[in-house]
């Protein structure tokens, strides 16, 4: 009976230190794949900003394109007007 116990508890030491040891394999690994996600959010997350921020500039560029060309509208406008008051004298 001892000797079944022992070989027993032997066994179930044996499997216990298998399954930490897979157990602590897997958690390795996720813990690496969780670091790889992280890293390519953070890289995805850098190229995005980038992206939105030469949008950003595009887009205000040609705001300011039509601003001016608006302006300068405006200022033949007022000209022509200018014209045309000047000549009803």
């Amino acid at each position: 009976m001892k000797l079944t116990l022992i070989a027993l508890a032997a066994v179930s030491s044996l499997a216990l230190v298998a399954c930490s040891q897979k157990t602590e394999s897997e958690t390795s690994a996720a813990a690496d794949h969780a670091g790889n996600a992280a890293a390519s959010a953070a890289s995805d997350t850098a190229a995005n900003t980038q992206a939105a921020a030469d949008q950003t500039a595009a887009a205000a560029s040609a705001v300011a394109d039509d601003s001016a060309d608006a302006a300068a509208v405006a200022g033949r406008k007022a000209d022509a007007a200018a014209d045309a008051a000047a000549r009803q004298k």
